[in-house]
């Protein structure tokens, strides 16, 4: 079993950590988080020796696998750092787990000789516990070497992830996709709550408003696909009602009223991609 040490054991770190612990993929040797606390935290949930903990980089013993689950901007210095303690060398593996950057993000491991990779685990870390207890079926997206690959594949594969390979020139498009798809649309969704507060209702009513509305359209969109799912004033070709709402909503927060006029063509491109189909 591959010796496998974790830098940077946050929410993502440390339920992937606990999922390859509790099936036996890799021996996690050593977490190395900035504050103690952290650290010791992060070894209670996967399930390992407080011993294992560190905070300082000097202390780390050569590894067969890295997983650098740092922030994007600790990516490049968290490598850099490996190279420097002289922990990196031909039959070594280095993956992180930034959605955004690629593998090519791992340059002084790949100057090193080093196999290399990124991974990205397509959920909400809200809630660790809750992920790490369901992980299985996880939608992991890949990239990286044949070596790397050859061996984050079959990990995955037994922690029940549901895998799917990109390539490092899309990575970004992909991850943006993600963003629409989580990010943004709960910044959409604050600002329909606060359209409905802003209108007298109160926010526990809006909440009721909103949630049927929002859970609806979504298992349309997953059901029938976005174009189908379409309904509302642009889809029934209603532009006079959508200029008359673009001007209150603009008038009540200008920042809306952006989002507003922002969302309109494309919404109009969505109706007619739905009119052509029911034709």
């Amino acid at each position: 079993m591959k010796n496998l040490t974790i830098i940077g054991a946050g929410k993502v770190g440390k339920v992937l950590g606990r999922c390859f612990q509790q099936h036996g993929v890799f021996n996690i040797a050593q977490i190395l988080n900035r504050r103690p606390q952290s650290a010791l935290s992060a070894c209670e949930f996967i399930g390992l020796n407080p011993v294992s903990a560190l905070t300082d980089c000097r202390q780390l013993q050569i590894a067969d696998v890295w997983m650098l689950a740092v922030s994007d901007d600790q990516i490049i210095p968290a490598c850099k750092m490996l190279q420097v303690q002289g922990l990196l060398h031909a039959d070594s593996m280095v993956f992180h787990c930034s959605g955004s950057k690629a593998s090519t993000e791992l340059v002084e491991a790949i100057e090193a000789g080093a196999a290399v990779a990124s991974l990205h685990p397509v959920a909400s870390f809200a809630d660790p516990q809750h992920v790490a207890d369901n992980f299985a079926g996880t939608i992991c997206s890949i990239e990286g070497d044949q070596r790397a690959l050859a061996v984050l594949l079959p990990a995955l594969e037994a922690i029940g992830a549901q895998v799917v390979q990109i390539s490092a020139e899309t990575k970004l498009l992909y991850h943006a996709g993600s963003v629409f798809a989580s990010n943004y649309l709960v910044t959409l969704l604050d600002t329909a709550l606060r359209a409905y507060e802003a209108a007298g209702i109160p926010p526990e009513l809006a909440l009721a408003m909103a949630a049927p509305l929002a859970r609806q359209s979504m298992e349309n969109v997953f059901a029938m696909g976005a174009a189908q799912a379409l309904t509302g004033p642009i889809a029934r070709g209603d532009m006079q009602t959508v200029a008359r709402q673009h001007a209150v909503v603009a008038d009540w927060d200008v920042k809306a009223g952006e989002l507003y006029q922002a969302f309109t063509p494309p919404t109009q491109a969505l109706a007619v991609r739905k009119n052509h189909s029911e034709k």
